[in-house]
């Protein structure tokens, strides 16, 4: 059995492995890769996040989709979508449970947002002593899915009801993580790295229970919690490259 201070060197040499540009194209992060302009970043990544549940070459085919209806330009779509684009999409399946009426929906929040503010970065920011993105999240939320019931809240999950909140806090990676490699995006700037926690899912809390880091039982945010106290012992200014080894060893089934 590896000490704490030997799973921390493995991992080290795993982030390394795995952060690299080579790991972009089989994952959903290749979808905001296509773009230059800061706001299609932004709405292509947050689609291509909001649906990443299931095999990895299916969330990249219906993001792809996403993209392809909105014309290849997010943002323009975002600000111009008419009622006689939304027909075309009309009853059809997005993405498993992320349905047309899901999208119209989200595009409509995401206007919302972008005639308020320049960039989606503005909902998450942090206040003072805040230590994690937990109440930046439930902000965003709060502000994006706006007052009224839709069947597209479900699709955005709420650290407040105790859900690890998965595909925002990778969204979160995606837009605040920065470093030399080209796989993050580091766009947003008044957001601190530091910050940043493991988007836990079946795959990373399995391996890091595992190694040994994580007891706690259920995949939520405590987990969450608790697995940052750890990571951050070992990486206070980037605890979130510890993702790539996660994932790396879950994907290349190292050890089973």
């Amino acid at each position: 059995m590896m000490n704490e201070q030997e799973i921390f060197e493995f991992l080290n040499q795993k982030a390394e492995q795995y952060n690299h540009v080579d790991f972009i194209e089989l994952d959903p992060i290749s979808i905001p890769h296509q773009f230059s302009l800061k706001q299609d970043i932004e709405i292509s990544g947050f689609f291509a996040a909001t649906i990443a549940w299931g095999n990895r070459k299916s969330i990249i085919t219906s993001a792809q989709k996403i993209i392809q209806f909105m014309g290849n330009s997010p943002y323009d779509f975002v600000m111009n979508a008419s009622q006689k684009d939304f027909k075309k999409l009309e009853n059809k399946a997005v993405h498993r449970t992320f349905s047309a009426e899901d999208f119209q929906q989200f595009i409509l929040n995401l206007k919302s947002v972008y005639t308020e503010f320049e960039s989606l970065e503005n909902l998450f920011l942090l206040k003072e002593n805040e230590e994690n993105y937990y109440h930046a999240i439930e902000r965003f939320r709060t502000r994006f899915l706006g007052e009224i019931p839709h069947r597209s809240h479900k699709h955005v999950s709420s650290p407040y009801k105790n859900s690890a909140s998965k595909r925002l806090v990778m969204f979160l990676r995606w837009m605040v993580r920065q470093d030399k490699k080209g796989v993050d995006f580091g766009i947003w700037k008044n957001l601190s790295p530091q910050y940043l926690s493991i988007p836990l899912d079946v795959h990373t809390a399995n391996i890091s229970r595992k190694l040994g880091i994580l007891n706690r039982t259920q995949n939520d945010w405590k987990a969450v919690e608790e697995l940052d106290q750890i990571i951050r012992k070992y990486n206070p200014e980037d605890p979130a490259v510890y993702d790539y080894a996660l994932f790396g060893i879950g994907v290349s089934k190292e050890l089973l």
